[in-house]
């Protein structure tokens, strides 16, 4: 085993890696795990779950504009802005069109009412507001948990992205809304801003929208970017599988063709429960 020092290292490194992953998939799985528990029992609080669609999301509309005083933050720093448990207490961020968004969507998500954020954006590319798309009657309507406001036509039926395209219906739905800017149109829109990688960003958008059409709609982009323990439990998990995928073929290369014969823990820990059944001699 001397005879290949750097063999050694690879794999050794591989393998404290391996573990030091593992350990921070677990800490990331409890991590969610407790976000998941701390929304339902805050949905729970503010969202009827046997009531309609639409009556859920008046109520989660209704708690961020009337509900309880909640936190001032003396420093921007002090918060996460993707972290749930923050966005949920702070008034600074329930004001922000980007962290109220996140804050809506996931109670809307967790009191059983599919929902994802949607960019608005410039002809320039830029995001100028951020509003949140609502599955109801298998139809995506708009949300704005900045105004507090789930866009309507003069009927007083919920709107789509597409309908709002149209001026007349967008200035029809926004009307009552007198803070509402011009540049908040939905003529330019996505869910995910993969053009803002630098080099690759807008060969990776053309690519994925090639091979997988309508990836962008997926409610996991929206855990991913507004869920920081959602974001942490996938890329642990997903280093875990990269490191274990290493392992393998590095085993077999110093077992076939080094000869060097390493550490197999499945058959330690068998032994070792075989030991443990056996009992004492």
């Amino acid at each position: 085993m001397k005879r290949h020092p750097i063999y050694l290292f690879a794999w050794y490194l591989v393998n404290c890696l391996l573990v030091l992953s593992i350990l921070l998939a677990i800490y990331s799985i409890f991590w969610e795990y407790s976000t998941r528990r701390y929304l339902k029992g805050f949905s729970d609080a503010v969202v009827p779950l046997s009531a309609p669609d639409a009556e859920k999301v008046d109520a989660i509309l209704t708690w961020m504009k009337l509900g309880p005083s909640r936190k001032i933050a003396t420093d921007s720093l002090d918060y996460l802005i993707r972290d749930p448990t923050t966005t949920l207490n702070y008034q600074e961020l329930l004001k922000t069109c980007g962290t109220a968004t996140n804050a809506f969507v996931n109670l809307a998500n967790t009191s059983q009412l599919p929902s994802r954020r949607l960019l608005l954006m410039d002809k320039n590319g830029n995001v100028v507001h951020v509003v949140a798309e609502v599955q109801m009657n298998g139809r995506w309507v708009v949300v704005d948990p900045a105004f507090r406001t789930a866009f309507r036509d003069a009927h007083g039926q919920f709107l789509t992205r597409d309908e709002l395209t149209d001026p007349n219906i967008l200035k029809q739905a926004t009307e009552k809304l007198p803070d509402y800017l011009p540049e908040y149109t939905f003529d330019r829109t996505a869910h995910v801003r993969v053009a803002r990688i630098p080099y690759i960003g807008n060969m990776l958008r053309t690519d994925l929208s090639r091979g997988l059409p309508g990836w962008s709609d997926s409610l996991v982009w929206t855990f991913l970017l507004e869920r920081e323990s959602f974001a942490a439990t996938v890329a642990t998990l997903a280093l875990v599988i990269f490191l274990l995928l290493i392992r393998l073929p590095l085993r077999w290369y110093g077992e076939n063709r080094l000869g060097i014969q390493t550490l197999r823990a499945g058959k330690r820990f068998a032994q070792a429960a075989k030991t443990l059944l056996r009992g004492p001699i």
